[in-house]
C-alpha cells in the first residue's frame, strides 16, 4: 500500500505583523508533518522565532515545543518537523513593533 501524502497551503501572500498565525489545519490522520515558511518579500525589522502550535479543537492553542527562526531574506525558507501532534496544527509568531514578513506557509503531511 502506498503512503498517503498531502500538502496544505495555510498562509499565502499574508503579511505577518504583531501576533500572527496561520489558519488551523486538521491533520489527525497523519503520522508526521514538515512545515515550511517562505518569505515572499524582503522582511522588515528583526524577525522572531516561529513556533508550531497544537490544539484539541482548532480554537484553543498551545506551543508544541518546536521553534525555528523566521526567514530573514526574500525567498529564504525555514522549516520544522513534528510528529505526535494530535489533530490540529498551526504556525504562530510574535513580531516586534515595526517588523513584518510576507509569507507562504505550507504543511506537508504523511500517513
Amino acid at each position: 500500500m502506498l503512503p498517503e501524502n498531502t500538502t496544505a497551503i495555510v498562509a499565502r501572500n499574508e503579511t505577518w505583523t504583531g501576533e500572527a498565525a496561520t489558519e488551523p489545519h486538521e491533520a489527525g490522520w497523519a503520522r508526521e508533518a514538515v512545515i515550511f515558511v517562505r518569505a515572499l518579500k524582503q522582511p522588515t525589522g528583526p524577525q522572531p522565532k516561529a513556533r508550531v502550535e497544537i490544539s484539541p479543537d482548532g480554537m484553543h492553542w498551545l506551543a508544541e515545543g518546536s521553534e525555528f527562526d523566521m526567514p530573514t531574506g526574500k525567498d529564504a525558507i525555514a522549516c520544522a518537523r513534528v510528529s505526535n501532534f494530535g489533530n490540529w496544527l498551526r504556525v504562530a509568531a510574535d513580531f516586534p513593533g515595526g517588523s513584518h514578513s510576507t509569507v507562504l506557509v505550507t504543511i506537508h503531511l504523511k500517513a
